[in-house]
């Protein structure tokens, strides 16, 4: 080969070098800010140290080298997708990465036979990395049984979803899983200041003058959101950038936007704010059960389930305490099946205020739950034969009816005679609102009865 050839070819391959990294620094100015100041590192990694920090679990597994299969949950915003990258990154291991979103049975046999020759050529074990594994069916999770067992990849999910419920219980069973929490203020507050003085990867270059208590109100208000707080962070600096202005606090919250962060009206949002409803309207606080009622609303909560739910609890947990509380819960449900939404969050709100101040009483509840565990569980009773149906040819020829005595002939209504046949005790009235006098009034019954 001669020289002059050899020198052109060094030429074209420092040509494509210098085209190579700036194509490559161009995509990295196309990421979002969020995307660049993604941790190197497990170093650089904020929060998350109770399952980080020294003597942790994950922080074991890291040092050991030993990784095994994983399953992150938890809220937006929390590093799963980074902590993923980051564990690669300490185990030396190469990193496969799908999304649940637009991946199928096909694309996870593919990667899983590319683990398979990584092993079998003596390399370390691979990693799987996939995001919001629970939107994967039952089959697409199956097929990754026989490798996970096998420890031909490390699969690592990530999921918002509660994983008891979005991951097939095989799998979750063959998996150490963490649950990562929404990052505390205070490590939001060090990762926007670090964006900020950051001049390649961050915002440092732009020069932009930030107010006191900008960073602190964005660090608070982005609910433990990192991703959205770098978001925001990051239209905030740019647009006070091109008018030569200062980021203010209400730059920052015009930045934000409006975002209700946190519900998921189908998964664990939906039954965790309707259990947190019920609990404080059983509970007598009407202002906290104003504001789950409010949460829920704003998420957009179907209309019929809040009323179900309502009329329940006024049969459940107010009972004869209160009879007037079922009449004005269903009520409320055919209000607002009538009048729909905006205006039926007034009749809502007026029944779980209602509710919430209404005497409470389960002992109805305790009642049919005793009885019913007695038909379960003991000796069935027969019915008594002078209650036993007597309208048909041939009853009072088996005795079915005889010696009834009507109750309306009594004096007062009531009389004396064997309506179970043994002595059994299910309603206990409490000693609160209109169940009080039904508790007078049943020890008089009962005496009576008795006699």
């Amino acid at each position: 080969m001669s020289v002059a050839l050899r020198r052109g070819e060094e030429r074209v391959d420092e040509t494509r070098s210098l085209f190579a990294e700036s194509e490559e620094e161009n995509r990295q100015q196309a990421q979002p800010l969020a995307a660049r100041m993604r941790p190197r590192r497990l170093a650089e990694f904020i929060g998350q140290q109770h399952i980080l920090g020294t003597g942790k679990l994950l922080r074991r597994m890291i040092d050991a080298q030993q990784l095994g299969s994983i399953i992150f949950s938890g809220p937006p915003g929390t590093g799963k997708t980074t902590l993923a990258h980051l564990l690669a990154v300490e185990t030396g291991s190469e990193l496969r990465t799908l999304s649940a979103v637009s991946s199928g049975v096909k694309d996870v046999r593919e990667v899983l036979a590319w683990a398979t020759d990584v092993i079998a050529s003596g390399g370390p074990r691979p990693l799987l990395f996939i995001d919001e594994i629970h939107r994967f069916s039952k089959s697409q999770q199956d097929a990754l049984l026989p490798d996970v067992e096998a420890g031909i990849v490390s699969l690592i999910g990530a999921t918002t979803s509660n994983p008891f419920f979005a991951v097939n219980s095989a799998l979750l069973s063959r998996s150490q899983l963490f649950q990562l929490q929404a990052l505390e203020p205070a490590d939001i507050k060090q990762l926007l200041e670090r964006a900020l003085a950051d001049e390649n990867r961050g915002l440092g270059a732009h020069g932009v003058t930030v107010e006191d208590g900008a960073i602190e109100y964005l660090a608070d208000a982005c609910e433990g959101d990192a991703r959205r707080a770098l978001s925001a962070l990051e239209i905030a600096v740019l647009s006070c950038h091109a008018d030569g202005s200062a980021v203010s606090q209400s730059t920052v919250r015009e930045s934000l936007g409006s975002r209700l962060a946190g519900y998921d009206g189908t998964g664990d949002d939906h039954y965790d704010l309707a259990s947190a409803l019920i609990k404080s309207i059983r509970g007598s606080d009407v202002d906290a059960s104003l504001y789950w009622l409010a949460r829920m609303l704003e998420g957009g909560e179907d209309i019929r389930f809040l009323c179900r739910r309502l009329v329940i609890l006024a049969s459940e947990d107010v009972g004869n305490a209160d009879p007037q509380a079922l009449v004005l819960a269903v009520s409320a449900m055919q209000a607002c099946e009538f009048v729909g939404l905006p205006e039926c969050q007034l009749t809502l709100s007026q029944t779980v205020a209602y509710l919430a101040l209404a005497p409470k009483s389960n002992a109805s509840t305790v009642a049919i739950g005793a009885a019913r565990r007695d038909v379960r569980e003991s000796h069935v009773l027969p019915v008594p034969k002078h209650l036993r149906c007597s309208h048909y040819q041939g009853a009072k020829t088996l005795g079915h009816g005889v010696d009834y005595q009507y109750a309306h002939e009594g004096a007062d209504g009531v009389v004396a005679q064997e309506y179970l046949g043994v002595d059994r005790t299910y309603y206990e009235p409490v000693d609160r609102g209109f169940e009080k006098e039904l508790q007078q009034r049943l020890k008089r019954l009962r005496e009576q009865l008795r006699r």
